[in-house]
């Protein structure tokens, strides 16, 4: 059986946070090593995950690209601007986050652990989470908002973030995790 490796482009430290904390532990029962790559703030990153993708093929590896929607009004039109900047990309290799990661993160606390983190509000769904609505569900007992992010990780639950997120939800099933 060959050796899988897969990479994972996502844009910075929260993103990378997720993956590592809740995605990466679920992607190595699929494959032999699973790496993060951060990509945001790299120099020339187009030109940067091009030559990266490129070897990553020509190793016979696989990838994924993940990246927020912000303000495109669909998947589709978030993929095509993908497309345009990365030539070489696979657009199913793409993996676009319904609204912004903070919404992952919030996507994973049932009502108790919603509770015992003090956040004053229940999130039946999480897709229109953005990082400003993320921000004002911190609870002022918290130092600061990477103390509140590692706790909600220590409480995510994957079986109720496919319940609150459908973006969740799709990566988990594409990647039958």
């Amino acid at each position: 059986m060959d050796y899988m490796v897969l990479y994972i482009f996502v844009e910075g430290d929260d993103d990378e946070r997720f993956f590592r904390e809740i995605l990466l532990p679920i992607l190595k029962k699929k494959y032999d090593d699973v790496k993060i790559v951060k990509y945001a703030q790299k120099p020339k990153k187009f030109e940067y995950i091009e030559k990266f993708i490129k070897s990553i093929v020509s190793m016979k590896g696989d990838y994924m690209y993940v990246t927020d929607i912000d303000h495109y009004p669909c998947v589709t039109a978030k993929k095509q601007e993908i497309q345009n900047n990365l030539k070489n990309i696979d657009v199913n290799k793409v993996l676009v986050v319904i609204k912004e990661i903070e919404s992952w993160y919030i996507s994973g606390l049932n009502n108790s652990s919603v509770k015992k983190l003090g956040i004053k509000q229940i999130l039946k769904t999480t897709e229109n989470v953005t990082k400003e609505q993320f921000d004002s569900l911190i609870p002022q007992k918290f130092h600061s908002r990477l103390d509140f992010m590692r706790e909600v990780l220590k409480n995510f639950s994957v079986e109720i973030a496919k319940q609150k997120n459908k973006s969740f939800m799709y990566f988990i099933e594409k990647y039958n995790c």
